[in-house]
């Protein structure tokens, strides 16, 4: 005497099962599953009878106990877990038979990989159909979130607080979800979906990693980011015909050390004459030079300047305490 309990992942569409579920199905004594589980039409569809009852713990056992082959039961897609304890609660409780009943779960389909962003789309829809605040915003009024949590990422790596980057992360990808059911919405040409949102990432990184994905050798980091930046200017060349610029692409809008800095390694990269980096006067031309000593140097002078704003506010943090009539 055996129960078997078929589980499956809603992640997965109903009726695509491993080959050992289909063989357990196929070979069971008895299938039963509630009236409401959606892979019922499927099994039906290839011919497994199966029987619809209640989810019932002490039926399932009854059911299992008179049948000497192996019966099954196709739980539902949250897994059955209360009915799974009250059946173990029966087996081993004092109405076990005198030959003792085998559970056995059987998991007929899997999550894949990122199978938990399916949940992230549709929570992030019925927050968007049914909470008041998610249902009023915008592109402009997400805008500012977007720009903070991206600070609050870097700030838990530079501070090294590697087991709060979860979270953050998490928080960056809830503004591409709500971006993009935002632009789900729209009815125009500008409409896209999330689905839209990763085909594009999809494409533009097979696209870059041809060394990876085509024919093109690159041995080093460095080759790879010297391929990267060639495929990125053809890429600007096609999108924008002969007028181009070699600053296409660079958001205005960033910090300045970190603007002054990606300006310059495009110029670099275009050749620019030397005089062009240092021209200018007073400290505003010292300070955008300097950005440039750091570039030649391998540093990236937004993350020294940020990391020495750090140890600032801890030494001013210690001086304070020390400073203060508590810690007298």
């Amino acid at each position: 005497m055996s129960l078997l309990f078929l589980a499956t992942t809603h992640r997965v569409a109903p009726g695509l099962l491993t080959w050992r579920a289909w063989q357990a199905l196929r070979s069971a004594s008895r299938v039963l599953a509630a009236a409401d589980n959606p892979q019922l039409p499927y099994v039906r569809e290839a011919e497994v009878r199966v029987e619809v009852m209640a989810p019932d713990a002490q039926a399932l056992v009854t059911a299992a106990t008179d049948e000497t082959g192996p019966v099954v039961w196709i739980a539902s897609p949250d897994g059955d877990e209360e009915l799974m304890r009250a059946v173990g609660a029966h087996v081993v409780g004092p109405s076990v038979a005198a030959e003792p009943l085998e559970l056995e779960v059987l998991h007929g389909s899997y999550d894949l990989p990122g199978a938990r962003l399916l949940d992230l789309v549709s929570v992030m829809d019925t927050l968007r159909r049914e909470c008041p605040w998610d249902r009023k915003q915008t592109h402009a009024s997400l805008a500012p979130y977007l720009i903070e949590e991206a600070d609050e990422v870097l700030d838990t790596i530079e501070s090294g607080d590697l087991s709060a980057l979860r979270e953050e992360l998490g928080d960056v990808l809830l503004q591409v979800a709500f971006h993009s059911v935002v632009a789900s919405e729209r009815t125009d040409e500008t409409a896209f979906a999330i689905d839209d949102v990763a085909a594009a990432i999809v494409d533009k990184l097979v696209r870059r990693h041809p060394h990876v994905f085509g024919s093109i050798t690159a041995d080093s980091a460095e080759q790879v980011s010297a391929n990267w930046e060639d495929i990125k200017a053809a890429e600007r060349a096609a999108k924008n015909g002969a007028e181009t610029s070699i600053f296409d692409g660079v958001p205005m809008g960033q910090p300045a050390l970190a603007l002054a800095a990606q300006l310059q390694r495009r110029a670099a990269r275009a050749a620019a004459p030397q005089e062009l980096f240092t021209a200018g006067r007073g400290l505003a031309a010292q300070l955008f030079a300097l950005v440039g000593r750091a570039r030649d140097e391998g540093i990236d002078l937004e993350t020294e300047l940020r990391g020495a704003a750090r140890e600032f506010r801890d030494r001013v943090e210690s001086w304070a305490r020390d400073a203060s009539p508590d810690a007298r």
